[in-house]
């Protein structure tokens, strides 16, 4: 008996497609229960025809996912973020944030489950983060998550590293003008 499978049954096959079991099985299980209905020669037609549009359609979102990524990966995104010594971000950056950001910089709305981020982001820097749009649609975008007032990590780092040089000096800076007036205290 071959029949048009309206739901997944395991062990026969998928909605949509058209399955010959045996004719008990047909009769007393898949039938009564709306899992499948007779395959006549109109209904195959007809999937058919659904099928070729369903491919059609799904070629077209491809394509269309294709042309978001190389959009996406054509210009990075630039995220500020306040920062604290050394480039370490107050918080971090999410895949919403990085949404947000695609969302402002080009109109384009990205779930955050597509955006790959393993963790978030926690310092200042230059990030490639995968976005999955399908299966086989992956676009590489650059994220440069700079500090408020658009200071990146070579700044911030040389930032931290001042007053600790400063204050490295300045106990020799005071031994050198402690010993001239030791040495006129005791003339």
């Amino acid at each position: 008996m071959r029949v048009l499978l309206l739901h997944d049954v395991p062990g026969v096959g998928k909605a949509g497609e058209i399955a010959n079991v045996a004719d008990g099985y047909g009769r007393n299980y898949l039938l009564p229960r709306k899992l499948a209905q007779l395959a006549t020669a109109g209904l195959t037609r007809n999937l058919e025809f659904q099928q070729k549009a369903i491919q059609r359609r799904a070629e077209r979102e491809r394509a269309d996912a294709e042309a978001v990524a190389r959009r996406i990966e054509a210009e990075p995104i630039t995220i500020e973020v306040n920062t604290g010594v050394g480039g370490k971000l107050f918080g971090s950056v999410t895949s919403q944030d990085i949404a947000n950001q695609i969302q402002e910089k080009h109109g384009i709305e990205v779930d955050k489950r597509k955006i790959e981020l393993a963790e978030p982001i926690k310092l200042v820097g230059t990030y490639t983060v995968p976005v999955r749009f399908m299966r086989d649609v992956v676009a590489q975008l650059v994220v440069n998550v700079v500090a408020v007032g658009g200071e990146t990590a070579e700044a911030t780092q040389e930032a931290a590293e001042a007053p600790a040089e400063a204050a490295a000096e300045a106990p020799a800076e005071a031994a050198a003008e402690a010993a001239p007036e030791a040495a006129a205290q005791g003339e």
